[in-house]
């Protein structure tokens, strides 16, 4: 019974992990890109690349660049649908202005809210954001793309298919099948533990292969196990389960009022003018008592609410980069006397529990070490997945070839897309980053054009270079595509020294870490994919008929 049993958790394991896996490689890889997403964005934004500034004076910097602000009339057009009369020239009802920022960004993201008059949902707003200086106020182009947090981020989680949220749907599900994947990859392994130390790549063949997804699986197993889980549940209320805005609507305006009376700080606009009081004061007060008890003082995010109402108030939130648990620390303020309101008090057990699973899965932290390692244990998931493939491919390729199926065939195609695919059309836009003229209209656009552009070119090379897999033999395309992401890595870090100047020998001797990191894991790539390139191309020169040829065995 125990062996049917391990046979079925073996089969759930397999094909699991071979229908979803080309899900879970997207977002184990670009989630392992956005571990360090704005160091991308520097590179990818030149006019962005000065030193990280903190968060600079309201009344110098942000309440100037506040009251410059207005929607775009992209987004005034797609707002008049859901109004009844015509729309302001100008909008002067501010629901918030906001400024955020991290211990990583040189620049400052601005948000503002205005109230719609006439707009069919009361409490819906019309939004502007802005990127500026922070050093004088000066305003960054705002349609640049952030290759790092504005692409590859979103990647991991949300596939970039935004409508009805289907990628973020998408990878949820995934999520949820990988921690059976997981749990059944344990049962299958009762020597789990030998298998932490069991790697023999001189056998090579298809026992190496499976010792390396092994290996990779085991070693990281909680680093899976836990991104997996804690992804789900940092979405679970706001898209997988979204009762509070569903059927407990009501419920939920309700519970909103009563905290509001609770906290002193207002639900709603009162509709009498009223002045605003010294913010930056208020910024110094809040930075005081975080001193006094022993809190990094780094002010993270700034939001002024209900602006110019008498309801009006300012919060003051802790950036928190000295702990692992995601926490804000927020303190309010009067907007008009500048008296404190309230302060948040400590969470609860669970809270703390929540906040810390938040923080170790978004890792806002200071911790260089620890970021590094979250790159490895990203990494160590597309290897296993990677592995995983080449197993299935390897195991029945053969097989198939003597039957004339073309399973194989396609699953090995599809494999070459995923893994060599996924890594070109990455290197493909920041080759097109660094190519496309600065003042090209919707050139963010056309980077992402690059992007899906390159990957569907591998698919379609890894297609047609798979017919010798039909006859049990390995796809070419794995080491041509291997090639190539040698020679688009070299590529990128020559474009960013012709087109910035900023070649390694400057950026590593003015200390400038995020570009030169960019640029030092760009030809570490290349270097690691020009090799296996060559060593693929040296073993389909010899005597056998696949670069993984080698004994039989299977999972069990």
């Amino acid at each position: 019974m125990m062996q049917s049993f391990r046979q079925a958790m073996a089969w759930l394991h397999t094909w699991f992990g071979l229908v979803l896996g080309f899900v879970l490689m997207a977002a184990f890889f670009f989630g392992a890109l956005s571990v360090f997403d704005r160091e991308i964005d520097r590179w990818a934004i030149p006019s962005t690349r000065f030193e990280p500034q903190p968060m600079p004076s309201y009344e110098k910097i942000l309440r100037p660049a506040f009251e410059r602000m207005q929607p775009l009339p992209a987004t005034v057009d797609a707002m008049r649908p859901r109004v009844d009369g015509p729309m302001p020239e100008r909008f002067d009802a501010v629901v918030s202005w906001s400024a955020y920022t991290t211990h990583r960004d040189p620049v400052l993201q601005l948000f503002a809210g205005y109230e719609v008059p006439n707009a069919k949902d009361p409490e819906e707003a019309i939004w502007a954001d802005a990127t500026i200086d922070p050093r004088d106020g000066t305003l960054l182009p705002n349609d640049r793309l952030k290759v790092g947090s504005g692409f590859f981020y979103p990647m991991h989680y949300g596939l970039t298919l935004d409508w009805k949220n289907l990628g973020i749907w998408i990878v949820g599900f995934s999520a949820l099948m990988m921690l059976v994947a997981l749990v059944t990859g344990v049962v299958m392994h009762r020597k789990i533990f030998r298998e932490f130390f069991t790697f023999r790549p001189a056998k090579g063949g298809l026992r190496s292969v499976l010792d390396l997804h092994n290996l990779t699986g085991v070693v990281a197993l909680p680093f899976h196990f836990f991104f997996a889980f804690t992804g789900l549940l940092i979405f679970a209320a706001t898209y997988y389960f979204p009762v509070g805005h569903t059927q407990l609507h009501d419920l939920h305006d309700l519970h909103a009022e009563v905290e509001a009376r609770e906290t002193g700080l207002p639900h709603t606009r009162a509709g009498v003018p009223a002045g605003l009081a010294n913010v930056d004061a208020m910024v110094a007060d809040a930075q005081r008592r975080w001193q006094a008890q022993d809190k990094a003082g780094d002010v993270g995010f700034l939001v002024l609410q209900h602006v110019g109402d008498a309801n009006g108030y300012v919060s003051v939130y802790r950036a928190g980069t000295d702990r692992i648990a995601l926490v804000g620390d927020g303190i309010h303020y009067n907007a008009a006397t500048g008296e404190l309101i309230h302060e948040d008090p400590a969470s609860s057990a669970a809270g703390r529990v929540a906040e810390f699973l938040t923080g170790l899965h978004l890792q806002h932290f200071r911790h260089w070490l620890l970021r590094w390692m979250y790159v490895l244990g990203g990494l160590l998931g597309a290897v296993c997945i990677a592995t995983g493939f080449l197993f299935f491919v390897e195991k029945r390729k053969r097989q198939h070839a003597r039957q004339g199926q073309q399973g194989a065939r396609v699953v090995d195609a599809l494999a070459v897309t995923t893994v060599t695919g996924m890594v070109l059309a990455a290197l493909g836009i920041l080759v097109a980053n660094r190519l496309l003229p600065e003042d090209l209209p919707a050139r963010g656009d056309w980077e992402r054009y690059a992007f899906w552009g390159t990957w569907l070119l591998a698919m379609l090379h890894a297609a047609w270079r798979s017919a010798p897999v039909a006859r049990g033999l390995a796809n070419p395309a794995w080491r041509e595509q291997c090639a190539m992401i040698a020679l688009l890595a070299l590529a990128a870090v020559l474009l960013n020294w012709i087109t910035t100047g900023d070649h390694l020998l400057r950026t590593i001797g003015a200390g400038y870490w995020p570009v030169a990191g960019v640029d030092l894991t760009l030809l570490a790539g290349g270097v690691v994919a020009a090799l296996t390139a060559r060593l693929l191309k040296r073993r389909a020169a010899t005597a056998s008929a696949s670069p993984l040829a080698g004994a039989e065995t299977t999972h069990a």
